[in-house]
């Protein structure tokens, strides 16, 4: 019996995902395990394996469809069998279209002959064409004798004549309906040679002006995050009234402990403790004691949590992710390190729960490791408030008459003014920066 596989549903915040490439055709043997098809959510991606051995008997979606969650996507089977009750309602004209296309390509040998005859050497030819490619290829008059096949088994597909668009490959209306007609049924083999095309005579050589020098540039569409990135980003200054306030603290004995954890934490059975796992641990102690601080405003409604969710903005391959780690303010600093290094490293491998993505209450985003002294972080809405984090700089201050050089480290938190005042941030400030200062104090806490 024939097998459907579906989209996955990732998360229940998820709806739909975005299929990015196919490692299968139509006709190849698949061996369960396999990966079928990759896919991506707006912020992680996955590979589907395959559940059951046989042959992919049927695509129904191409790369770059955004395929609703639990969706059929292809079917596995044995040579024959009849899948038509798994195939979507969309769908169906692609399952229909492929038969006539079979007996096409059953055609090529005896029309062979007749392809030689024709009078035109290096001709291009398009083929199989899908009917959404051929809608986009009508409203934007994309050259398809351009195009490069990367849909299943060699059709044309909407994403390659995207491509001929964004390269600027179009022809002229009159040379369009020539394609049209000849796509529709016409030429050799199924296909459109060049000389199908009522083109208009060529100019003579010396009326041809000389050709225009071509820029250097590449043209890369945008992946899903990086709009969503954007929009979240651009959502955030325009909504709110965003002020950063920073100060920094003496970080002598926040540098001793983790020389300390470094030199005899694996023998205690400890984690690889990190300064920004302490600076976490310091934001979840402090923070309930500022309850605009770990809120969400929405609209003309502020909501106060009682638990810190602490969101931890990672750099990844695919742009800027925030895991969450959940309760934070009940779990010591060992258990918050392991706990941050996994979501981290999940999003980091772009295979994190989307559900991990949600539900911060205060993000961090440390950028001392590259030594920025000091920068402006964005508020994450519905959130209040994101702590920046620098690097560590020599300074130098007076103890008992004298002066002595300290490492200081820089914080820059940034609020929004509608749900704090100026004064209620720079208190905020100072009471993390109190408790880094005295990590040593607020372990024994």
């Amino acid at each position: 019996m024939a097998t459907v596989v579906i989209m996955p549903r990732q998360g229940q915040s998820v709806e739909s995902c975005v299929i990015t490439a196919f490692n299968k055709k139509v006709g190849d043997t698949v061996e369960k395990g396999e990966i079928l098809f990759s896919y991506e959510t707006d912020k992680s991606s996955f590979d589907e394996p395959a559940p059951e051995s046989g042959k992919l008997l049927a695509i129904f979606r191409e790369e770059g469809d955004d395929v609703p969650c639990l969706e059929n996507v292809c079917v596995i089977g044995n040579d024959g069998e009849d899948f038509s009750e798994f195939i979507p309602k969309d769908a169906e004209d692609e399952a229909e279209a492929a038969p006539a296309e079979e007996k096409a390509e059953e055609k090529v040998e005896s029309a062979a002959p007749a392809a030689e005859a024709v009078p035109t050497t290096g001709a291009e030819g398009i083929g199989a064409i899908s009917p959404r490619a051929r809608a986009l290829a009508e409203k934007t008059h994309a050259d398809l004798l351009k195009a490069v096949p990367t849909g299943p088994n060699g059709r044309i597909i909407e994403r390659d004549v995207q491509k001929l668009v964004d390269m600027g490959l179009t022809v002229s209306p009159a040379a369009k309906d020539g394609y049209t007609s000849a796509v529709a049924g016409s030429g050799i083999n199924g296909k459109v040679v060049l000389s199908d095309l009522a083109a208009p005579a060529a100019a003579p050589a010396e009326a041809v002006p000389a050709a225009a020098p071509v820029a250097t540039y590449e043209d890369v569409k945008i992946p899903n995050i990086r709009k969503i990135i954007a929009k979240a980003m651009v959502d955030s200054l325009s909504t709110m009234a965003q002020l950063t306030f920073n100060s920094s603290f003496d970080a002598t004995k926040l540098l001793e402990l983790r020389k300390t954890l470094k030199a005899g934490g694996e023998k205690m059975g400890l984690a690889n403790i990190t300064i920004n796992d302490m600076i976490l641990f310091a934001v979840s102690r402090v923070i309930l004691n500022h309850k605009a601080a770990n809120a969400h405003m929405l609209g003309d409604t502020m909501r106060y949590f009682n638990t810190v969710n602490i969101g931890i903005a990672v750099d990844t391959e695919r742009g800027l992710m925030v895991p969450t780690v959940f309760s934070a303010e009940k779990l010591s600093l060992n258990e918050l390190s392991k706990s941050a290094k996994t979501v981290i490293t999940a999003a980091q491998s772009g295979t994190i729960n989307p559900d991990l993505l949600k539900g911060a209450t205060i993000t961090v985003s440390n950028l001392g490791s590259m030594g920025i002294e000091s920068f402006t972080p964005i508020v994450n809405p519905p959130q209040t408030c994101i702590l920046g984090v620098d690097c560590v700089t020599k300074r130098i201050k007076e103890v008992n008459g004298e002066d002595v050089i300290y490492p200081s480290m820089g914080l820059s938190l940034t609020v929004d003014h509608r749900a704090l005042d100026g004064a209620d941030a720079a208190r905020i400030l100072k009471d993390i920066g109190f408790a880094l200062e005295n990590i040593d104090l607020l372990m024994a806490k």
